[in-house]
């Protein structure tokens, strides 16, 4: 006896193309629904381009508008150049996923720390929010307190020569503490075949350490100081000392930026303190337990000075030293300290910074 196709016979098969063909519709009527949902998404002028089927969207360059700090009339311009950044992001991002870089340790790592920063800034931009500004009375306040930085303001203007950290040799020194001008120093190194750089900065009673401040003004004109930072060595000489005093009116708007920098940071200290006294924390390597002397890592709060710097308040330094002061362990030597950037050599001087 021949088999039917259908085990229940021709009304079973019915039933089964009418299940069959139930299953289609409903089958397309899902792919329908999840192409309406995607149209949805895909909102009329959100789009600003498509990199191998990936898009850039407007809230992708809005982001980088607002982080850029693009002033309102050119952000139709700045908005063309930043949708190339946009672009050339994404090919660079899967250029990287092709060959799974992604997926390496450190990079995820990295990926890891940034997330973890980003959410303790909301959250703590959540906690803290938008602090009153300084009062007037408050910025005068600071102002009078701080004679040093504003009204008896003054202004160093220093010679330098540049040396390798290496090449500062007790013999080095010895003729250092001989000469009598920063050119007699210059005539040794070069009958002795050393290297250095010239260069000339100015620096405020803003810009420098208090106590670095009171020896740059006791100094007589032209004496030599030795610092080390890093790589380098200087040998410097005061050229001039000048008043630069700056007005309230001057000083007021970076007063007020200190001031509010300044409550952020306490608020922000307030709140990890808060949230430390209510967790438990143990150390599993007591090796890494925090002295109990040495108290939390303070925070860089730097003071306000002069208006033209951005970071002109008392900061730690290189330690200045007498031409003879022994030199702590020296790093690498620049290949040339008179090709070295201006920059560099400004980060060098001194403490002064």
């Amino acid at each position: 006896m021949a088999m039917t196709p259908f085990p229940f016979g021709a009304k079973g098969a019915r039933r089964a193309r009418r299940a069959s063909l139930c299953l289609a519709l409903l089958l397309a009527a899902a792919t329908l629904g999840a192409c309406g949902d995607k149209a949805k998404e895909k909102k009329p002028g959100q789009a600003l381009a498509s990199v191998n089927g990936e898009e850039v969207t407007v809230l992708q360059l809005n982001e980088e508008l607002q982080r850029a700090n693009v002033a309102a009339g050119k952000q139709d311009a700045a908005g063309k150049q930043l949708l190339q950044v946009l672009i050339d992001r994404q090919l660079l991002q899967e250029a990287a996923a092709r060959e799974n870089l992604d997926r390496d340790p450190k990079v995820m790592q990295a990926i890891d720390r940034a997330r973890a920063l980003i959410i303790a800034q909301a959250y703590l931009q959540k906690r803290i929010g938008n602090i009153a500004r300084p009062t007037p009375g408050e910025v005068e306040d600071y102002f009078n307190k701080h004679p040093e930085f504003f009204a008896n303001r003054k202004q160093f203007s220093m010679n330098e020569l540049v040396i390798g950290a290496n090449d500062l040799t007790p013999e080095v020194r010895a003729a250092a503490d001989s000469a009598k001008s920063l050119e007699e120093v210059a005539v040794w190194l070069d009958a002795h075949k050393i290297k250095y750089g010239r260069t000339q900065v100015t620096r405020s009673t803003a810009d420098v350490p208090p106590q670095l401040s009171q020896k740059l003004l006791g100094m007589p004109k032209g004496q030599l100081f030795v610092v080390k930072e890093g790589p380098r060595a200087m040998f410097i000489s005061v050229a001039e000392v000048k008043d630069a005093p700056v007005s309230l009116q001057v000083a007021s708007p970076q007063i007020e930026q200190f001031l509010t920098k300044r409550k952020n940071q306490e608020l922000a200290a307030g709140e990890l303190k808060r949230l430390r006294g209510g967790a438990t924390i143990e150390y599993l390597n007591k090796s890494m337990m925090p002295d109990q002397t040495s108290g939390p890592l303070p925070a860089s709060a730097n003071a306000p000075g002069a208006a033209a710097s951005d970071n002109p308040a008392p900061a730690a330094g290189p330690a200045l030293a007498p031409a003879s002061a022994p030199a702590p362990a020296a790093a690498t030597t620049p290949g040339n300290a008179g090709t070295a950037d201006k920059a560099a050599l400004d980060r060098g001087v001194a403490g002064l910074k």
